[in-house]
């Protein structure tokens, strides 16, 4: 079975003007099909998707299949349901300000967007967002002004009822958005599910370095997966793939999160899962749910802005030096240390500035930090990370001119870690979901303490494979092919 979109019409003549193709099925057809083609991806072009029309249940039925479909149904009844309230502009949209200030008040200004784009170049951000909200093939935007401008009208569009300036723009984003569905597909071998790697090849620290995303892609087919780097920038092909890897550094506030939200929501197997980024990405959850659960943490107090801090009582409670955090600080960024009670107010205030609340932490010195590679709640791999040469943590950012320093590094068979800190890992993510995790922990005389855990943790050539090599890779693929196999 090939892994092209099936595209639904009413009749198959709608499809006339564009390229021939073998993916065109008439809506009869499709609803009468006995066996349901799984892996396929469905683009429903029905000019009717009103309520229980042929249209609505090309949608449902391909949901019961277990297909991935655009529009959902979940995205026609949004639209149905749009009359009943106003979409008001945000203003940041510049473009779009500009674009309609020049258009008379007194008249309606109606917009055509296919699978995300529009007619007028200068409003590609806006299609793009109106896309992602309503993920719909045809749309038809209206704009009424009544004091200010909003969307009064959001609707399906139908294909027989564009012009012939109107098709070749359709045809011509359709053409961007999936090529699988009117060019011949290139002869090579056929893989049972495709997969997208995120990852920004610009990032100054990424969780996987270039030999290491080329390990990926290898392990990959290896398990029957095709796998394909995407970055930012390919948000509106998410749904050609079965499932998604991301490999940056995730934040909510973040198009990583959006990215995992979107594969979620339609179905695909996602790492990480959004649950997954929403619970690590901040120390302050994380701090709450270990506590909750009784897995030793170093002694940790929230501090929020809007409150009165008594940093003499913190000191003499922790014990100088005390270690102040940002919530969603990642590679030692936004964590800083401060040896005496003028320098906590300092520093304090300082973090205040981009958060409304701070980890004040007591300060646990030790040589190394041991991480633990955990996927589907089994430990893959163990490593020491030593911290930066006289530094007390692992990077060492240094001056915003230089580049981080890092320790150096050891890695291990997990047989070798001391159990307990195995042990504590696996408690603590257990209590996150099934994905990848990297828990970093010290241990101190009384035992491990978990200091964070990382929902995209590093995987670098050279380093966290340096004991298993390649099988690390196949390790994290396989485990998508049974994910994906369970589906």
């Amino acid at each position: 079975m090939q892994n092209s979109a099936l595209v639904i019409l009413d009749d198959i003549t709608d499809w006339q003007p564009y390229y021939p193709t073998q993916s065109t099925v008439t809506t009869d057809e499709y609803l009468l099909q006995q066996s349901s083609r799984t892996r396929s991806h469905i683009l429903n072009l029905c000019g009717d998707l009103s309520y229980l029309s042929t249209g609505y249940y090309v949608s449902l039925l391909a949901e019961a299949r277990g297909q991935r479909v655009i529009p959902s149904v979940s995205t026609i009844n949004d639209l149905a349901n749009f009359s009943h309230y106003q979409l008001l502009l945000t203003n940041t949209d510049k473009q779009l300000t500009k674009f309609l200030a020049d258009k008379p008040q007194s008249e309606s200004v109606r917009i055509l967007l296919c699978f995300g784009m529009a007619q007028q170049p200068q409003l590609a951000g806006f299609a793009r967002q109106i896309f992602e909200r309503y993920p719909c093939p045809i749309l038809w935007v209206e704009f009424s002004y009544q004091g200010r401008w909003f969307i009064n009208k959001l609707e399906s569009g139908a294909m027989n009822e564009l012009n012939d300036e109107q098709q070749t723009f359709f045809g011509e984003s359709l053409d961007n958005f999936s090529k699988r569905v009117w060019r011949k597909a290139r002869t090579r071998k056929e893989y049972r599910y495709d997969l997208a790697i995120l990852h920004d090849p610009d990032e100054p620290i990424p969780t996987s370095d270039k030999k290491a995303l080329a390990k990926f892609l290898k392990a990959a087919k290896e398990a029957d997966i095709e796998a394909e780097l995407i970055t930012s920038a390919d948000f509106n092909r998410l749904l050609e793939f079965d499932a998604l890897f991301i490999r940056e550094t995730t934040r909510i506030n973040h198009y990583t999160y959006r990215f995992s939200k979107k594969a979620e929501a339609n179905g695909m197997v996602v790492i990480d899962a959004p649950n997954s980024i929403l619970q690590c990405a901040n120390k302050v959850f994380l701090k709450e749910l270990l506590d909750k659960h009784e897995i030793p943490t170093p002694r940790t107090e929230l501090l929020l802005s809007q409150q009165k801090i008594d940093y003499a009582a913190i000191g003499e409670r922790m014990g100088y030096p005390v270690v102040l955090k940002i919530p969603d600080g990642s590679f030692s960024i936004g964590v800083e240390k401060a040896e005496n009670e003028t320098e906590l107010q300092e520093v304090a205030e300082k973090l205040f500035s981009t958060s409304t609340i701070l980890l004040a932490q007591e300060f646990v010195p030790t040589d190394f930090d041991w991480r633990i590679g955990i996927l589907n709640n089994r430990p893959i791999y163990a490593c020491k990370y030593y911290m930066a040469r006289n530094h007390w943590q692992i990077y060492n950012h240094g001056s915003e001119t230089s580049r981080a320093k890092t320790g150096g590094f050891e890695t291990v068979g997990v047989h070798q870690v001391p159990k307990e800190v195995v042990k504590t890992a696996l408690q603590a993510t257990r209590l996150i979901g099934d994905g990848l995790y990297g828990v970093d922990m010290k241990v101190t005389d009384k035992g491990p303490v978990i200091i964070e855990i990382n929902d995209n943790p590093s995987i670098d050539a050279g380093v966290e494979d340096l004991l298993l090599g390649d099988e690390l890779y196949r390790i994290i693929m396989n485990d998508f092919a049974r994910r994906l196999d369970e589906k």
